[in-house]
């Protein structure tokens, strides 16, 4: 078998398989069928400030290789969920990556300040999220506003800070750029992307919201592409999601420049989609004469 221990930064991963924020909770459902500690982390569900109930059903919807979804970021808040989940997910021995949202960068920060004291390893820093003092935009579609809300974050904490990136944005590389240079220590992409479905039967779109993240098989070229580009254009180390369905999807990101994989959809469809990734990847490396999932990373030979 391969070692398939992987490093973001400081932190060592017993395996590059990170169920992604929003579909896994916070692994209490998951944990009936497997040990959590056989994964290699767990982006926790994207925690705010105060509580949030989240967007009018219907929210989710499955698409041709996907599904949209548009849930609204509910959660317990970030009170809440330092006394009640997070103790449980510390005592499960894997990597846990606090997910953290918010409507302006001082919420951001607020919430990473409440989780400097606890002992989580990671935050991730969701800036999909629409900036309430800039009309709404998303944080993560401009240099400046990713940047701000980043540095926020950073100025709050001592932990290692994660951004995730959105790819509804022009250049992908700037964002990117950005927010390591405001502080970020690595960087995960990609988040949804922006799509919208129409019921034939009642002319309105299957979402309440209108318009949903994609996520899913459909965007895994995307994935690839904007993990490339970006693998290229920081320094700092890669996690990479977006339609991850097996082991071989996950060895493709890791050859694109990602250090860990985030998978998300997959669940949805297959409870137990991350140990078989992770038996998948472990087959390919095997098959392949790779003898450390690590040496996988930014491998690909472009022409």
């Amino acid at each position: 078998m391969a070692d398939l221990h992987v490093k973001i930064g400081d932190l060592t991963l017993k395996n590059p398989i990170i169920p992604a924020s929003g579909v896994f909770g916070y692994g209490r459902e998951y944990e009936k069928y497997y040990p959590l500690s056989l994964l290699g982390g767990i982006a926790t569900k994207g925690t705010t400030g105060a509580k949030r109930t989240g967007n009018i059903s219907p929210r989710i919807a499955e698409t041709p290789c996907g599904m949209l979804n548009s849930v609204g970021l509910q959660n317990p808040g970030i009170d809440a969920f330092i006394a009640n989940e997070l103790p449980h997910l510390l005592s499960c021995d894997t990597v846990i990556l606090a997910n953290i949202a918010g409507a302006t960068a001082e919420e951001c920060a607020e919430v990473a300040k409440k989780l400097d004291s606890t002992d989580v390893h990671m935050i991730e820093l969701n800036i999909s999220c629409p900036n309430v003092k800039q009309g709404g935009a998303a944080f993560g579609t401009s240099c400046t506003a990713a940047a701000q809300v980043t540095k926020a974050v950073r100025e709050a904490t001592k932990k290692p800070l994660c951004v995730k990136l959105s790819p509804n944005v022009t250049s992908i590389t700037e964002i990117a750029k950005a927010v390591v240079d405001a502080g970020a220590d690595a960087v995960s992409l990609i988040n949804t992307l922006l799509g919208m479905r129409i019921d034939l039967r009642t002319r309105r779109p299957v979402l309440h919201n209108n318009m949903g993240g994609l996520s899913g098989a459909a965007v895994f070229p995307v994935a690839v592409r904007m993990v490339w580009q970006v693998a290229n254009a920081v320094s700092v180390p890669v996690i990479g999601m977006g339609g991850v369905m097996n082991g071989e999807d996950a060895a493709e990101l890791m050859m694109a420049g990602a250090s860990a994989v985030e998978v998300g959809t997959a669940i949805v469809q297959d409870p137990f989609a991350p140990l078989r990734i992770i038996d998948g990847l472990n087959q390919w490396l095997d098959d392949n004469g790779v003898a450390n999932a690590a040496d996988l990373t930014g491998t690909v030979k472009p022409w």
